[in-house]
């Protein structure tokens, strides 16, 4: 019974929303919110291109979870260089973008699914190649400088259950 009150809650947002496309994020938390519990320990891994057996991460314990609406806008415009080549600030301006679109005619409304995690542990790439190869670089994710107990926001296909 105590999961009636956040399914009638997931069900009421995505009513409001009315025809938003659901992203797989959106109906991971919707089929499953147990699994996105407070206090879960989750875990963001990244693998870094050409180095082998590194794997980066983000490790932390969900703080909120739920799923959002929000308008797909264009894509930020950079020069038409192969995305390996984008300045770190080319790169994270995408990522703080993503999802977006190329054409004002794709614009439309989404639901994601996303969890905002209290961040634990991490370990990040330094290499320039990984400057574009994903959110972790050199202490940071995106563009902002790690740090313990700091939040920060994922979409919940992203995030995998820690072994604890």
């Amino acid at each position: 019974m105590r999961f009636l009150p956040i399914l009638l809650a997931l069900a009421a947002s995505l009513a409001a929303a009315g025809d938003a496309e659901l992203r797989p994020s959106a109906r991971l938390v919707v089929a499953d919110p147990e699994a996105w519990r407070n206090g879960r320990c989750v875990i963001y891994r990244e693998v870094n291109p050409g180095v082998a057996d590194a794997s980066f991460y983000v490790r932390g314990r969900i703080v909120a979870a739920g799923v959002h609406t929000r308008r797909l806008a264009l894509c930020p415009q950079v020069s038409a260089r192969e995305i390996e080549n984008y300045t770190r600030e080319q790169f994270n301006r995408l990522l703080l973008a993503h999802p977006c679109v190329s054409s004002e005619n794709y614009a439309r409304d989404v639901q994601s699914g996303m969890i905002r995690l209290r961040v634990e542990q991490w370990e990040t790439p330094h290499t320039r190649r990984a400057a574009s190869a994903g959110r972790l670089y050199r202490g940071m994710f995106i563009d902002t400088k790690l740090e313990e107990g700091m939040e920060i926001e994922l979409e919940a296909d992203l995030l995998g259950s820690c072994e604890e």
